[in-house]
């Protein structure tokens, strides 16, 4: 690289960039010194009295002199291998394009900054970068950088996919799949898991485990499913080692082997896998693959309430409802219960409409009580729909009506509910007026 010292001071119009005086626009003098790059690009040093900046920027030779043309306010502190990766991008080098959108994205070795992550994948993906068309598509898909366009984000997974991508074949597995950007298509989610699957993706070949599970877009296989799973688990996929835990704890799609779903759970549940702390938590509890230990039951069902998980969260109301494992706490359980009966949960549901009922942990409303056992009753629990009958019988929190309270005995009766197979006997014989007063449990 040569160097030419310009003798004379040049003016020229620049922006630059401070870290304690922020932008400092000047169109002062400097004196400079010019060091020939490649195709006629120069890195340019410049000096004032109190600050050095390396910047680069585009020159013209005219004749015997050079005139600055700024074509960018860019930015103090960025590394050579920056700015000939920028120097690049802007020749139309594809793979430099592509990964100036990567350092726009992450701020890496730049300030972060999404619009220009997509301008610099876009450039790389109309090229035909499918790693760019790619990462193009995600943008579309979260609405980073761009607006939201699910369409859009089909149209480069495609492009993407079709170049053998396996993150895009994924990605564009899941769109089929859920019928985002794209009319649901079960078949077309198994055709692209599987592309990518076979390449070694494992989110791939967890969900095309799911696919055999499920019989979704396939033939059900739970020797497939099994085959899948523990590919993905092998990989370190928290959701497929957690799948694999349940095979194994159920026998499907392989012998029941407990001691293995408890392996399984616990690699899961220690890379975060709410599901899987909450069946880990299930085995201490019940001493299933592992020696019961209440105090380990109540930790993982702990660390998955608290990431949402509904069910760990209604166990762990248990544990305070019943002090097992934990000091007995009836205003904790309350609270657990109605996190998880909020999200929909039956069992949690009914345990709440019970602690309402009884003033446990919480002051009595029967009015209550009602609401979530007809909550989870609805549901088709056989112990709410036991419990709202009796409501109904006793005229506890709703208007006593005798018929509705053999409807729900009845319904609990036929799941086998031997306390409203009982209510509902007394009915048959005894005339409705001369019932006694029942409880709930």
């Amino acid at each position: 690289m040569s160097v030419l010292h310009i003798k004379s001071e040049v003016e020229c119009h620049v922006y630059l960039f401070d870290e304690e005086k922020g932008i400092i626009q000047s169109g002062a003098y400097f004196n400079m010194e010019v060091r020939k790059g490649e195709q006629d690009l120069l890195f340019i040093s410049v000096e004032d009295e109190s600050m050095r900046y390396q910047l680069l920027y585009n020159v013209e030779d005219n004749d015997s002199d050079y005139r600055i043309i700024i074509n960018r306010t860019q930015f103090k502190h960025y590394s050579p291998e920056l700015l000939d990766l920028i120097r690049k991008a802007e020749q139309g080098d594809v793979n430099a394009q592509f990964d100036l959108g990567f350092c726009y994205e992450y701020g890496d070795d730049i300030e972060q900054n999404l619009e220009e992550a997509v301008k610099w994948y876009r450039k790389a993906a109309e090229q035909g970068n499918a790693d760019a068309q790619c990462e193009l598509g995600l943008c579309y898909g979260i609405g980073q950088g761009i607006e939201q366009n699910l369409e859009e984000a089909v149209k480069w997974y495609r492009k993407a996919a079709e170049q053998g991508n396996a993150d895009a074949q994924f990605n564009l597995g899941v769109c089929y799949d859920n019928g985002q950007g794209v009319e649901q298509n079960l078949e077309e989610a198994v055709k692209w898991y599987r592309k990518a699957a076979e390449q070694g993706d494992a989110d791939a070949q967890c969900n095309l485990g799911i696919c055999y599970k499920k019989g979704q877009g396939i033939e059900q296989n739970l020797e497939e499913a099994v085959k899948w799973y523990r590919k993905a688990a092998e990989q370190g996929n928290a959701a497929a080692q957690c799948n694999l835990g349940l095979c194994y704890g159920i026998g499907q799609g392989i012998e029941q082997n407990l001691e293995e779903a408890v392996k399984w759970f616990r690699k899961s549940a220690e890379h975060g896998g709410a599901k899987a702390q909450c069946a880990l938590g299930i085995c201490y509890k019940n001493g299933q693959g592992i020696e019961q230990n209440w105090e380990e039951a109540v930790k993982w069902y702990r660390r998955a309430a608290e990431q949402g998980n509904a069910t760990a969260q209604c166990n762990l109301g248990y544990c305070y409802d019943h002090g097992q494992g934990v000091e007995q706490n009836l205003e904790e359980a309350v609270k657990w219960y109605r996190k998880a009966a909020e999200q929909g949960d039956a069992d949690a549901q009914c345990n709440l409409g019970w602690c309402y009922d009884n003033g446990q942990g919480i002051e009595q409303n029967f009015e209550e009580a009602v609401k979530w056992y007809r909550k989870a009753a609805e549901q088709g629990y056989a112990r709410a729909q036991f419990n709202l009958g009796v409501c109904y019988k006793n005229g506890q929190g709703i208007e006593q009506n005798l018929e509705e309270a053999v409807k729900w005995y009845r319904r609990a009766a036929e799941q086998g509910n031997a306390s409203a197979q009982f209510n509902l006997g007394v009915c048959a014989i005894q005339s409705r007026g001369l019932l006694q007063k029942w409880t709930r449990y």
